[in-house]
């Protein structure tokens, strides 16, 4: 019996795919099995297959609204901190302790949302500003930033330096270098901000609630499924899914053969 016990224990060995493992049972445990709960949400009603969800979704006068609302806010937050975010992540770039300063950024991170946002609505109060939509995109603007902050700052650090130099030697003028290297070659850093901005603004909740009582798309997903109506809700939850999809997908198309063939 200990012969054959040795013999096992000499034989077994733990390979590099063993450890991922607990990483693909958490995965479908966590990720897997909700998706697959929120698609059987969808299309099940009174416990039969069918498009009800789809057609009370349609049927809802404020939930084209609420969507249109979310887009908006989604794409003014985004084009704010692209707006912001690239000339900071351009310095930070330039700048040896770039690195260091852009560990800054995240430090707000580390504190949960919903209390830094509670914060921000209390600076507002003390300082007499009406809550609104321009309350709720400072508020998105301030969540999401870093998102769109560090990936560009990463890709502006590793473009090789080499295209300015080439650029430079050729006699190109400073705006035309950002214009024709540095810019070309920092879209996938753009396209991942984006991407890591937009997506989560259209679906997040409570902020637009706390900073202005706006209702998006985000907040009526929570509504839905807090009152019940896993159905709807779970509707409403694919198409967030297909959202981000598409942004997947439009990402690995850009990103595909890397952003040198961008150049000129």
């Amino acid at each position: 019996m200990k012969s054959k016990i040795k013999k096992l224990l000499k034989n077994f060995r733990i390979t590099r795919s063993a450890f991922s493992y607990p990483y693909i049972l958490f995965m479908l445990i966590f990720v897997v099995l909700p998706l697959a709960l929120i698609l059987i949400n969808a299309f099940m009603v009174d416990q039969r297959l069918s498009f009800g969800n789809f057609i009370s979704l349609v049927q809802d006068r404020a939930s084209l609204p609420t969507l249109l609302t979310s887009l908006l806010v989604g794409l003014v937050t985004t084009i704010t901190c692209l707006v912001v975010g690239y000339p900071v992540a351009y310095i930070l770039a330039k700048r040896k302790s770039g690195r260091i300063i852009a560990l800054l950024f995240i430090l707000p991170m580390w504190v949960n949302f919903l209390i830094r946002t509670l914060s921000t609505r209390a600076m507002f109060e003390a300082l007499g500003i009406d809550l609104g939509m321009g309350t709720v995109i400072f508020g998105m603007v301030y969540n999401f930033i870093p998102f769109m902050i560090l990936p560009l700052h990463t890709t502006l650090s590793n473009i090789d330096k080499s295209y300015i130099e080439a650029a430079q030697d050729l006699g190109a003028s400073p705006s035309i270098v950002f214009l024709k290297a540095t810019l070309p070659l920092s879209i996938p850093g753009i396209i991942s901000g984006i991407t890591m901005v937009f997506i989560p603004t259209i679906s997040t909740f409570a902020i637009s609630q706390l900073l202005g009582g706006i209702y998006l798309f985000g907040d009526s997903i929570y509504s839905k499924f807090n009152h019940g109506m896993y159905g709807v809700g779970s509707v409403m939850s694919l198409i967030m899914l297909v959202f981000v999809i598409i942004s997947n997908v439009f990402i690995s198309k850009v990103n595909k053969g890397g952003a040198a063939r961008n150049l000129w």
